[in-house]
């Protein structure tokens, strides 16, 4: 992985973009977390950019490069684990908004960052993506197993992504690292360590390349409809 990895970072010059007079753009979200002992830290970053990338390959919308460090608090018993404060998080997403002459997408991969639903709530022509129907639809598309409530961290999901996206990033020993803790209720008060010593969430043995690309695909269909809807004809 380098910073020059088109599947990371958009190499687009001024005159690509001009021709290109994109009416959205896609702003992926990550974090930089733990993921386990198998996964790296920057998973959902890796995440929320294949999920632009495949965006981008459908869809004339402009890349932005990922914010990589978002709200992971309550993975913050784990080495690694670097976080921003939710107001920064809002502040820099309200800022990059504000100086687009276009409609923004935000594709978060990290569902710690609860704030975005408000940010994207305030702007004109702002959007969240995936959604829970999104997800789910993904999900039943690409034959995942475990439920969506149990696979909660570096699991099925996130593994599969992986594997299709950025295989050279999962360690070996992924499919002996399966955890469930299906009661978290106090996870926004104690954090993730209580429920997980290895801090995986989910059953990443049942991953697959297949399935992560199947999981792409749909939410890359999924996103015709907010592309639609953010398009100048239906916002103005």
């Amino acid at each position: 992985m380098t910073e020059a990895d088109p599947s990371l970072v958009p190499l687009d010059t001024t005159s690509d973009e001009a021709s290109r007079k994109a009416s959205v753009a896609v702003l992926p979200i990550g974090s930089f977390e733990q993921h386990g002992p198998c996964l790296p830290l920057v998973t959902d970053t890796l995440v929320a950019c294949a999920i632009a990338r495949e965006i981008v390959d459908s869809y004339p919308v402009r890349r932005l490069p990922p914010v990589t460090i978002s709200c992971s608090h309550e993975h913050a018993a784990w080495p690694g684990t670097v976080s921003i404060s939710s107001d920064t998080l809002a502040a820099v997403v309200r800022d990059i908004a504000g100086s687009l002459d276009s409609g923004l997408v935000v594709v978060n991969g990290h569902g710690g960052n609860y704030v975005l639903r408000n940010v994207v709530q305030e702007g004109h022509r702002m959007a969240l993506f995936p959604g829970p129907l999104d997800w789910q639809t993904a999900h039943t598309a690409a034959g995942i197993v475990t439920p969506l409530g149990s696979d909660m961290h570096a699991g099925e999901i996130e593994t599969s992504i992986l594997l299709a996206s950025h295989p050279q990033a999962v360690r070996d020993g992924y499919p002996q690292t399966d955890h469930l803790a299906d009661d978290r209720r106090h996870l926004l008060t104690l954090g993730l360590s209580p429920y997980s010593d290895s801090g995986v969430v989910g059953r990443p043995s049942l991953a697959s390349a297949a399935k992560g690309r199947a999981l792409l695909a749909s939410l890359a269909a999924s996103f015709g409809d907010y592309h639609a809807v953010l398009s100048p004809a239906m916002g103005e």
